[in-house]
């Protein structure tokens, strides 16, 4: 990337980012300074040192394709972006060719048929906070309908081991380290055991997430028949990102979705995570034969925010009908659209669903081979295209690994209370993942021989 002539009044040198960042500031990140210039995917470079750290971490799975891309440099792109960049327009309220255009790509290259509602916002915790008052909305207005004269419908069943955002309702929802949400006042919405499985899915272990699935099917009927027409929605993440990787069987989100049908309330999938492209499909949901009423997004997309399917119309003023309803000064941001639009063409353009199908499948080999050696440390492989995990036997011996994979130039994420997860970029080739996977053998030997 061109070095750029400006420099700020008042730069920072790398040598000093630290030092400055700390007078104000808890800095508890990865111990180097990035250096935006001279990192390319899928390499993050330390502007200190110029050592260059393999990248499956993808700034917290929001990076499609890496840093730097090449077709995202592109000279007449890069002037296209500056243009956009200079200024902030109120999406909200103020309308551009490019923002048009952007909605434009996302219906055609991202969103899910039948889902013609559309609202973005900054921040996935602000995504499924509008979500959720989507639901909120939709569920007081249809029991007003039945006859109800106060508010009714402000509760929404969740799952253990959620994570959907840290502000306002989603800190109700969020349950995965309790120094993220203890001590802020949180609503006692119905929270519901995880029937989540675990690798491989042989007969015992189905046996035993079929009890789990016959036990959270029982508290989410208990849950309507103690809260009668009070809860809006069912929500859950497809695959729980940050609470382990946990996945649900098919059949499981299916019956989720019988309940949602039965009583009445909106199935809201949160894909901040699990969507664009990381599990071989666009969205996690189209791989599992269940379709959710509202679809929350995130990370990947570079803008956030809620597409909603056609059962919202059952309410005529719903909240996409009716003005400042939900709503934000920006509506996201106009510069992440145009780097989004960008985004989803090369997604397209370079068939990178397929590469992900195809990576996935060796990176889930890989996995499988070493659980399979280190057996008395590690289990429970498991994944969906990219988007793969296994478990360590302790939260000690996972952290020492995942920094073992650091000193040796690999960063990785944890996840859940003893998970290793694995967010590279949707262009991963073979070479790469052969290169990073081999700094995961060599950092599995220091720390389990």
């Amino acid at each position: 990337m061109k070095n750029l002539q400006f420099k700020p009044k008042y730069e920072v040198e790398a040598e000093s980012v630290f030092q400055e960042l700390r007078k104000h500031m808890l800095v508890d990140g990865f111990d180097f300074v990035l250096d935006l210039g001279n990192s390319t995917n899928p390499y993050f470079t330390d502007a200190i040192s110029g050592r260059k750290f393999k990248d499956f971490f993808t700034c917290f799975a929001s990076l499609p394709l890496g840093l730097n891309h090449p077709k995202v440099l592109d000279e007449s792109f890069l002037n296209y972006l500056t243009e956009v960049a200079i200024n902030k327009p109120s999406n909200s309220d103020l309308y551009t060719s490019e923002m048009a255009t952007f909605v434009k790509t996302f219906r055609k290259v991202a969103a899910p048929a039948g889902f013609e509602h559309y609202f973005f916002i900054s921040g996935g915790a602000l995504a499924v906070e509008n979500a959720l008052k989507t639901a909120f909305d939709w569920k007081v207005r249809k029991n007003f309908r039945k006859g109800y004269r106060e508010e009714k419908g402000h509760q929404v069943i969740h799952f253990r081991q959620a994570f959907h955002g840290r502000s306002g309702y989603t800190m109700s929802l969020t349950n995965t380290e309790p120094a993220k949400t203890m001590y802020y006042p949180k609503f006692k919405w119905p929270r519901i055991t995880n029937p989540k499985i675990e690798f491989p899915l042989d007969e015992k272990n189905l046996e035993k997430v079929l009890k789990l699935e016959e036990i959270a099917l029982y508290e989410i009927k208990q849950a309507f028949l103690n809260n009668p027409d009070d809860i809006a929605a069912i929500i859950i993440e497809p695959i729980q990102g940050e609470g382990g990787d946990n996945h649900f069987r098919t059949e499981f989100l299916k019956k989720l979705k019988e309940l949602a049908v039965e009583n009445d309330v909106l199935l809201i999938f949160d894909e901040v995570q699990t969507g664009v492209g990381i599990t071989g499909t666009m969205w996690a949901f189209e791989q599992l034969d269940v379709v959710p009423d509202i679809l929350v997004f995130g990370k990947k997309m570079q803008i956030c925010g809620i597409v909603a399917g056609p059962k919202i119309d059952e309410i005529p003023d719903n909240v996409f009908k009716v003005s400042s309803r939900i709503n934000s000064t920006w509506g996201g941001s106009l510069v992440d659209m145009v780097r989004a639009e960008r985004y989803l063409e090369i997604i397209e353009e370079d068939n990178l669903l397929d590469n992900v199908k195809s990576t996935g499948k060796l990176l889930e080999s890989k996995i499988s081979e070493l659980v399979n050696k280190h057996y008395e440390y590690l289990f429970n492989a498991r994944g969906r295209g990219l988007m793969c995990a296994f478990d360590v036997v302790n939260s000690d011996l996972r952290n020492k690994f995942k920094q073992n994979c650091f000193n040796e130039g690999l960063l990785i994420l944890p996840c859940g209370e003893k998970s290793i997860r694995f967010r590279p970029p949707l262009n991963l080739n073979e070479e790469h993942l052969e290169e990073g996977f081999s700094i995961i053998e060599s950092a599995a030997e220091h720390t389990f021989c």
